[in-house]
């Protein structure tokens, strides 16, 4: 049997339209006909990049604000230095190899260059007038009072949002940029528990409810949902599925990112990229590397200047942290012959002062198990044969400084004082009781000859 469906591809604020024919898998299907099946999708989605015509001068990046993008994303991790003439000679994951949600999204708004500057002035103002509407604190718009509860569930810690303004009726809320955040202080403000998971689609219906508040916006520490934000004006873009929901759980994971390790352990070693070839495939070094692969005879002779450290992370919750994939969705990694279960499970940073990110940041996936167990606990999870992956409760994840890839690549920061920033679940992909402690934020001071790092304190991603 065969049928006919449209694929649409988004790049960079473009559509490229697929007509693929999908073959059903039958008895006489092979595996070689789905391999060339999947090399001509390759080849003619590389033919459409082609097509783009490069606009000069990106003035803004923007995402899935105006709803979620339903069909397969061709590109994850991009990595571009900017000179590339087309956006498939980037550094990415592969074709088709993502984990991307419908919100995550990439676009780009462009500019061209003889377009005047105030024309460009005025696309940015309507841009942002768009993209940001102004907020207001919920309790200070709606005085009247707003009551709160969940509907539609398949258990009483789950649903959709609604909400109840004074003496209007009850009403949904925008799922655009609705998320854990917001999610946390609606599972405390009802007394059940922490967020395991936050939606923006239909699954718990409200489609043919009324909107009530869009633009919803919290920290995460609040006590009620009418501390946080939200749009003075109405405003939800996207389809009509756009309703926020939410699963509530009593017990969570905790990850605490161990600091002192991470001071204990910091060090500098200059490595030849003749050693270095396998974490260069997964993308664990500076542009300027593959950089000079490309143009030098001997790229293999070069050195590349190192920041390595350990990261030893422990789950202090009451639940075990689970990898935010299934199983079988998991990438076999060359550089550390097992395979991985989040594709950013950590990232590494090196800040100026001012907050502003100089070397390259290094997104690290991770295998995980259990290293290191308290007295008493026993270890569950183990990365070799398959096995099922994650980091029970009481126990530490360990990723030693001398490893693959846990590193970050300096070897273009001039000597300095900067800021060296460790945030492990970074993505918030999996839910947990605080995100407070996922993150180590620290004093760097680089030398000619050395580098120590210091002054940690624990903070959010």
């Amino acid at each position: 049997m065969r049928s006919r469906m449209n694929w649409k591809v988004l790049v960079v604020g473009c559509l490229v339209t697929l007509t693929l024919v999908d073959v059903c898998a039958a008895n006489n299907v092979t595996w070689d006909k789905i391999r060339e099946k999947k090399a001509r999708i390759v080849k003619k989605l590389k033919k459409d990049f082609r097509k783009l015509k490069k606009q000069e001068g990106a003035i803004k990046l923007v995402g899935g604000e105006n709803g979620g993008h339903e069909g397969r994303y061709w590109m994850d991790n991009v990595y571009c230095d900017g000179s590339e003439d087309e956006l498939s000679k980037c550094r990415f994951d592969g074709w088709a190899t993502s984990d991307c949600e419908g919100s995550e999204a990439a676009g780009v708004i462009c500019a061209r260059e003889q377009q005047g500057q105030q024309e460009d002035r005025e696309t940015i103002g309507r841009t942002k007038l768009k993209r940001k509407p102004e907020k207001r604190r919920i309790k200070d718009v709606h005085q009247q009072g707003v009551a709160i509860r969940l509907a539609g569930g398949r258990v009483h810690g789950e649903g959709r949002l609604e909400v109840k303004l004074g003496n209007s009726d009850w009403g949904v809320v925008c799922g655009d940029g609705w998320s854990l955040f917001e999610a946390a202080v609606v599972c405390r403000q009802l007394g059940l528990g922490y967020a395991s998971d936050a939606v923006q689609t239909n699954f718990f219906g409200g489609e043919k409810i009324p909107m009530a508040i869009s633009g919803v916006q919290c920290h995460g520490d609040e006590n009620s949902l009418i501390d946080c934000l939200h749009d003075k004006l109405l405003d939800c873009p996207g389809p009509l599925e756009n309703v926020a929901g939410l699963v509530c759980l009593r017990d969570m994971p905790d990850l605490v990112f161990d600091h002192i390790e991470l001071m204990r352990t910091a060090h500098l070693e200059d490595r030849q990229l003749y050693w270095l070839q396998c974490a260069m495939e997964e993308n664990c070094v500076a542009s300027q590397a593959y950089k000079i692969q490309t143009e030098s005879d001997n790229w293999h002779l070069e050195t590349r200047r190192l920041l390595r450290f350990t990261a030893r992370i422990l789950n202090a919750g009451t639940a075990d942290f689970r990898p935010s994939v299934p199983k079988h969705l998991w990438e076999w990694h060359m550089c550390h012959m097992h395979y991985h279960s989040m594709e950013v499970f950590a990232t590494f940073d090196v800040l100026d002062l001012n907050g502003t990110r100089l070397a390259e940041g290094h997104k690290a996936s991770f295998c995980l198990e259990d290293n290191q167990c308290l007295p008493g606990v026993e270890a569950r999870y183990k990365c070799a044969n398959y096995g099922d992956q994650g980091i029970s409760v009481n126990c530490s994840d360990i990723y030693k400084h001398n490893i693959d890839c846990q590193w970050v690549d300096i070897s273009e920061l001039r000597p300095g004082e900067y800021i060296f920033k460790v945030a492990v679940n970074p993505e918030f992909k999996v839910g947990e009781m605080s995100f407070d402690n996922n993150a180590a934020i620290c004093r760097l001071l680089y030398t000619e000859s050395f580098a120590t790092v210091h002054s940690c304190v624990m903070g959010r991603p």
